[in-house]
């Protein structure tokens, strides 16, 4: 089916990919999907969408916060429902939050709150990573900072007590990239990068996780305890080798299979216009990374006569956080962006690919399959059922001048 045919979520909304999550499924009183996004003119939204019924609502919870895809918002469902919602500008002066006051209800968001210190620099704040710690009850809240590294704050549970902002990676790299997931056992689990690849001579992909207080390799040997960060990022487990392979990658996401062992997607770089989809598994020894497929060139619509200022902006991949088997993508087919789902019997040897949108008179981009908070990170059961998969379906010329709806479709 052609991508302008499936229904909107929104008409009017875009996200960066660094920011998440984006979406999450909670399953209360009601059994609803919560998405945040931004609009073209900058306003921060967040709506839903009701698994039984199918019907769609939203909320602006920040005006005009900047005409920049990168202030996306990230949320965070607690166990109890009163759900919060992050945000601030590219390189904004200040990191906000909101909190429900009412479980489930997105028209009940309290009082704007900030977060109360950032790491110095001139940066500001950008990307807004929540995650949970059930064993230390604390919320973790990461973002690239002041400093442009990524940081991280906690904040006991109950309270508006943050502590100091920490730096997680501090390497030679202008500015790390990062995703994070949270593991079954409460392990925190983040892959990055040295940087960005229009800055980086080589980019390599790295992971690691945070776990009791020690940062460890995936075999679970330690690194360093979180009180020695911040950590160089060839103290982490290198998973592609960009100077080994003359080459740049950009991560895309991180989620953990049945066994608790991280999954990766990403992006590698044979040229500007020649970037191709990889899959990488921790087995419980080594890594394991092969191709996915060809993901064409960049996607944003570069202008008569002008320069790609950003050619390294795939479609995009990412994992199905209950079951990393399932893939859902962004590649150019007859000339148009077009979204597939991807899946392995085999741990990525090979794969059977399945078109979601086809024929498509614009591009669709940027997938995101809404996290379940029904299931948990390592115990999965074949996937996600009625799943909200959503994406960018329209015009796209650079991060702050986009015209794109949010498609969406449940798989």
């Amino acid at each position: 089916m052609r991508g302008e045919s499936f229904a909107s979520f929104t008409e009017d909304g875009a996200w960066c990919f660094f920011a998440d999550p984006r979406a999450i499924r909670y399953a209360g009183r009601h059994d609803r999907t919560y998405v945040g996004w931004l609009t073209g003119q900058g306003d921060v939204m967040i709506g839903t969408y009701d698994h039984k019924d199918g019907t769609v609502d939203s909320v602006m919870i920040k005006p005009r916060l900047q005409q920049d895809d990168h202030a996306n918002p990230a949320l965070f469902f607690p166990a109890d429902g009163h759900a919060i919602i992050f945000y601030s500008a590219h390189n904004g002066k200040t990191m906000y939050y909101r909190q429900m006051e009412a479980a489930e209800d997105i028209a009940s968001f309290g009082d704007e709150r900030e977060l109360p210190e950032n790491t110095s620099g001139m940066h500001g704040y950008t990307y807004p990573n929540p995650v949970y710690d059930s064993r230390e009850r604390k919320l973790y809240l990461f973002w690239r900072g002041g400093n442009f590294k990524p940081n991280f704050s906690t904040c006991p549970d109950g309270t508006d007590a943050w502590s100091e902002p920490r730096t997680l990676i501090f390497g030679d790299g202008a500015r790390p990239y990062i995703k994070y997931e949270r593991g079954v056992d409460d392990a925190i689990w983040f892959a990055f990068t040295d940087g960005h690849p229009n800055i980086e001579p080589h980019n390599s992909i790295y992971c690691a996780c945070i776990r009791d207080g020690v940062v460890s390799h995936a075999d679970g040997t330690e690194i360093k305890p979180v009180s020695g960060l911040p950590m160089l990022p060839r103290e982490a487990d290198v998973v592609f080798d960009g100077a080994a392979r003359d080459a740049k990658a950009w991560i895309w996401d991180i989620a953990l299979d049945a066994s608790g062992h991280p999954v990766l997607v990403y992006a590698v770089f044979h040229s500007d216009t020649d970037h191709r989809y990889w899959y990488s598994r921790w087995n419980g020894e080594a890594w394991e990374s092969r191709e996915i497929t060809a993901g064409g060139s960049w996607f944003p619509q570069t202008e008569k006569g002008a320069v790609e200022r950003e050619p390294f902006y795939s479609g995009g991949l990412i994992l199905d956080h209950a079951d990393p088997a399932n893939v859902y993508l962004s590649r150019p087919v007859n000339g148009v962006f077009e979204i597939e789902h991807w899946r392995t019997p085999d741990h990525g040897a090979t794969w059977e690919s399945t078109a979601i949108t086809a024929g498509s008179s614009r591009n669709n981009v940027r997938p995101v399959l809404a996290r379940d908070m029904r299931s948990v990170p390592g115990e999965q059961n074949g996937g996600q059922s009625g799943a909200l998969l959503l994406w960018m379906h329209g015009d796209y010329v650079h991060f702050t001048r986009y015209e794109t709806a949010l498609k969406m479709t449940t798989v």
